[in-house]
């Protein structure tokens, strides 16, 4: 095991799909295990929006990982069994190339001078991950959220990579619901008056934008249920004097969570990240999703929604599943029971570790 970053160089220069070119672009990643001598025990994480590579600790980075429950000896993803890579998005600002890298022109940040980034660039950037370690066929490709959609995006640009894929509360095309929420998220952070254009010179310097856009996606990463549940109408003991400061317990949960991001993601990345899952449709390959389905080589499929997701909508699994079957895969689509929303992939690993261990069983 390592846990420590490493670094892929894409084609250099690197053609995103809708134009304009990188240069010198590089995708950040992390692995657990060891890669057999035939090259087919990898397993290939892509991750949800803002994630890092470091889904989990290791020898050289002790620090617990996003999906630290699911990865390491013993585990689902078994590093005695399997070299487990975890791919950052090209655009983020965690260690692969975004508009927050150094431009190679002038050594200033990219900003909107950033190319547009698609899902398929992101996974035209994880594939390119997996040819830098000599993985011609991976043992499985598995994504949640936004991750999902680039797992679908790899097994339909890269076909002979990606026989079997695992894809969790994620669409093969955004709903309005989804495009509508992440559109107010893009407004208030280029309302903020830091952004200034494009032009800020820290994150921090967005931070009121940040803070509020997160308050407003953590709202819908849970469900109704579990906010009921956990915090029901329960007062703060103390509040501000400030007639509008907050007062129920909800309210202090979603000020904590706008403090953290506030600063520690960038607001380019964020807002490029966002359009491309809005972008992102499989039905732009042949006019259907199960047109789209057709062009992968997918043998079999794990696909797992949740009942209480309002941000993806179990259906939008299950038009997956169905897509992916027609295209005469295996599927296995599970809708679990869990209150914990869209975040239920993070938090709920009672009920994935065992859905996800049983799959790769299967292989």
């Amino acid at each position: 095991m390592t846990g420590a970053t490493l670094y892929a160089a894409l084609p250099s220069p690197f053609h995103p799909l809708r134009g304009g070119e990188l240069k010198g672009a590089i995708v950040a990643f992390e692995t657990w295990g060891t890669l057999n001598a035939t090259r087919d025990n990898a397993i290939l994480i892509v991750t949800g929006m803002s994630p890092s590579a470091h889904a989990a600790s290791g020898p050289l980075d002790r620090s617990p990982g996003w999906w630290e429950p699911m990865i390491g000896r013993g585990r689902t993803l078994d590093s005695d069994r399997y070299f487990v890579i975890c791919v950052n998005s090209l655009g983020s600002c965690k260690g692969s190339t975004g508009p927050a890298s150094p431009h190679p022109d002038d050594g200033e940040p990219y900003r909107l001078r950033f190319p547009a980034i698609t899902i398929e660039d992101i996974a035209d950037g994880a594939a390119q991950v997996a040819s830098s370690l000599g993985i011609t066929r991976l043992c499985a490709v598995m994504g949640p959220s936004m991750g999902g959609m680039t797992t679908l995006a790899m097994a339909l640009r890269h076909p002979p990579l990606c026989p079997n894929i695992v894809v969790m509360s994620c669409a093969a095309r955004s709903g309005a619901f989804a495009i509508a929420l992440r559109s107010l998220q893009r407004q208030i952070v280029r309302a903020d008056p830091g952004w200034n254009g494009g032009n800020y010179q820290h994150s921090m310097d967005v931070a009121s934008g940040m803070g509020l856009a997160r308050k407003l996606g953590v709202a819908t990463y849970r469900s109704p249920q579990e906010w009921r549940e956990r915090f029901g109408r329960a007062r703060l003991p103390e509040r501000d004097a400030d007639p509008f400061a907050s007062e129920f317990q909800i309210e202090s949960y979603l000020d904590a969570h706008a403090r953290r991001w506030a600063g520690g993601f960038d607001p380019a990345s964020y807002l490029y990240l966002s359009r491309a899952m809005d972008w992102f449709d499989l039905a732009d390959y042949g006019g259907s999703v199960e047109a789209g389905c057709q062009q992968m080589a997918v043998e079999q499929a794990l696909v797992i929604g949740v009942a209480s997701d309002i941000l993806f909508p179990v259906e939008q699994q299950e038009e997956i599943a169905e897509a992916l079957a027609a295209a005469g895969a295996r599927v296995d689509f599970q809708s679990l029971p869990s209150i914990q929303g869209h975040d239920a992939f993070l938090v709920d690993i009672p009920r994935f570790a065992p859905v996800i261990s049983r799959f790769l069983d299967g292989l």
